[in-house]
């Protein structure tokens, strides 16, 4: 059943309206009965003949207003002449102010009708009340409105034409989101460019993975024991592991089974164990590095902080250079024969570093990290719905859920014309923890940055510290540097500009999407087949990995990983980076990723009240094809994300 406005009138009552305004009040009675009526009715030929008596009257009247009384002797010629010009001065003026009279009408219905056929194509019966009322305090349709219907009539097929957005909006993107609305409304029976679900195969497929080739001996690790406590999230942490095996190489160390720091952002108490194979990663390593559950018994009781053992990260440069580790560390390791990393992370150089110690920093992140069974499980779930029980593995499943749970993804019943859907993942790294720490503004006014500022002083304490104590980049040069996560609504316009079909099956990664359902309704309302994992897998699927932020993220990774399309919208993520990364380096030239350029993405977004539709097309399209290029892992960048260099992928030509 339809839902009712409060500004607007029902049939019935807006009948009797009518019925009032013609009979008087007498909503029951004949026109001929009625004494008290208005006027005759349109179709009554008395009515014409009145008006067109009535009419006569009127001009008659004018005439004589004009001529003077024409029983009138004047028989005196001055006072004749005096008389004429008189009349030909009532004439004049007369005619002027008739053909103005005319000009206002005409001008008048025009505006009338212009403005109802503009109601009509926002999809209202009749142009609303636009004075504030109680039930109504803000006389302006919003763009919500609009956008529901518009989603209303795609969703039951009704091919009725929208016309071209008006030049009055809601919001920063309002122009913008009802052009994407209409591109998709008008072309969702277009076929998609074909680039958005590719890689330039030929150059992609020059590359193999090849970091499980070894051209060493195993390291015996006899300098002593290296612990190490990882913090942030679970890619930071993956990092952090991969980068304390390299460590542990380096200074010919024991390396003990990494720990988790608990962080009151992410709120987990998640340990490696809980998410990776322990026995794996002993065993895939060992031809590398010496690894242990716990340190000796000797060694347990040990204060390592009063003996000067413990290395934080505030003691270690980011993205220090090996030589830094054998200077400091090593001597350290020696004296102590135990070392503990408290809070380590992005604590070790990409370049220079020896090429056998880049190989393995690969390795550990494409082999000797694998899931849990139960996390193995549950993504193989996900991703067979995504794909809607298709009938075919993607080259990374195997290594992402395993070989068992590999084979659960495909639908035994599907025949061999059955196909699979395609899925586009999107990673929505839009968070309260990134949207605070980026320093950004996103349209929420004092609000936002109230609660912004009440969470730099909780969570980041240094950061909200410098922003009193020193001249900080605006939001404005921010945004234009490129260095803001793009908010829901620049995501979908992103999506929508590249063509991707309002049908379109969207998986978006993310927890707790800072704004809630009221940010995604942008998303939601031109792409309605957008799912999340809370709503594709049960409520019993989740419940083991309830309250583990850090295991759920996993899932998040999994079905970005697998998807046939993934889409990034901030580099900065590490979740984004290892994802495109482990796409590139298992996908075999199949399974594209979307980089988006924020600086000139935000340049195109600055022109909002201005660009035309398909000139936004035309150059989102053009700034994310510039991203899709085969490269070689440029000087200094991550691994990870780049494998396509020597180290870890081996190249045919």
């Amino acid at each position: 059943m339809a839902t009712e406005r409060p500004d607007e009138e029902k049939p019935e009552t807006r009948d009797v309206r009518v019925q009032d305004l013609i009979h008087g009040g007498g909503g029951g009675a004949s026109p001929v009965q009625s004494p008290t009526r208005l006027g005759p009715t349109r179709f009554s030929e008395v009515a014409g003949d009145k008006i067109r008596n009535t009419g006569s009257d009127f001009i008659g009247s004018i005439l004589s207003w004009i001529n003077g009384d024409p029983n009138r002797s004047l028989k005196n010629p001055v006072k004749r002449a005096k008389r004429k010009r008189i009349r030909t001065a009532k004439t004049a003026a007369c005619v002027i102010a008739l053909v103005g009279f005319f000009i206002f009408v005409n001008w008048f219905m025009l505006s009338q009708l212009h403005e109802g056929r503009a109601w009509l194509r926002r999809g209202f019966s009749k142009k609303p009340n636009l004075k504030p009322t109680k039930l109504n305090p803000d006389p302006n349709p919003s763009m919500k409105r609009v956008s529901v219907k518009v989603s209303a009539n795609v969703q039951h097929g009704e091919k009725k034409k929208m016309g071209k957005p008006k030049k009055s909006y809601n919001g920063t993107y309002g122009r913008l989101l009802a052009y994407a609305a209409h591109a998709l409304a008008e072309g969702q029976n277009k076929l998609e460019p074909k680039e958005l679900w590719r890689e330039p195969k030929d150059q992609a497929l020059a590359w193999k993975p090849c970091a499980d080739q070894r051209s060493w001996k195993p390291s015996d690790g006899k300098n002593g024991y290296i612990m190490v406590t990882a913090n942030g999230g679970i890619n930071q942490q993956r990092v952090a592991v991969c980068n304390i095996v390299v460590v542990a190489r380096m200074l010919n160390a024991t390396l003990v089974v990494p720990k988790f720091m608990f962080s009151d952002v992410w709120t987990d108490a998640s340990q490696f164990g809980d998410i990776y194979q322990v026995e794996h990663f002993i065993k895939y390593l060992s031809p590398d590095i010496r690894i242990v559950k716990k340190l000796p018994k000797e060694l347990q009781s040990l204060d390592l902080e009063a003996i000067g053992s413990v290395v934080t990260d505030i003691d270690v440069m980011k993205e220090a250079k090996p030589g830094f580790y054998m200077k400091h560390i090593l001597p350290l390791l020696l004296k102590n024969r135990v070392v503990h990393f408290f809070g380590f992370g992005n604590r070790l150089a990409f370049d220079p570093i020896p090429f056998e110690l880049q190989r393995l920093r690969c390795r550990c992140n494409f082999h000797a990290l694998n899931f849990v069974p139960k996390i193995q499980e549950t993504g193989a779930i996900l991703v067979r719905r995504l794909r809607d029980s298709g009938s075919h593995l993607a080259p990374v499943d195997p290594y992402l859920v395993g070989p068992k749970f590999a084979s659960f993804i495909l639908d035994k019943k599907a025949g061999p014309l059955h196909k699979a859907s395609k899925y586009l993942a999107v990673h929505l790294r839009f968070e309260i923890d990134m949207v605070a720490h980026s320093l950004c503004y996103f349209g929420g006014g004092d609000a936002e940055k109230a609660e912004l500022d009440a969470y730099r002083e909780k969570h980041f304490p240094t950061l909200a510290n410098l922003t009193k104590t020193q001249k900080m980049p605006s939001p404005d040069d921010l945004r234009t540097e490129g260095l803001c996560p793009l908010s829901p609504e620049e995501a979908v316009l992103m999506l929508a500009g590249l063509g991707f079909n309002r049908k379109t099956r969207v998986f978006v990664a993310g927890a707790n999407i800072y704004g809630g359902n009221k940010r995604l309704a942008a998303l939601t309302s031109l792409y309605p087949n957008l799912v999340t994992k809370e709503n594709v897998l049960s409520e019993t699927e989740l419940q083991p990995f309830k309250n583990f932020s850090s295991q759920l993220a996993v899932l998040d990774f999994i079905a970005c990983a697998a998807s046939d399309a993934f889409a990034m919208t901030d580099s900065g993520s590490q979740l984004s980076s290892l994802v495109s990364g482990y796409r590139i380096y298992y996908g075999a030239g199949k399974m594209p990723t979307i980089r988006p350029n924020k600086r000139r993405f935000s340049d195109i977004l600055l022109k909002n009240n201005t660009i035309e539709w398909k000139v936004f097309e035309q150059r989102v399209r053009k700034t994310v094809r510039q991203t899709k290029h085969v490269l070689v892992r440029p000087t200094g960048r991550s691994v990870y994300r780049y494998p396509r260099c020597k180290e870890c992928m081996c190249s045919e030509d």
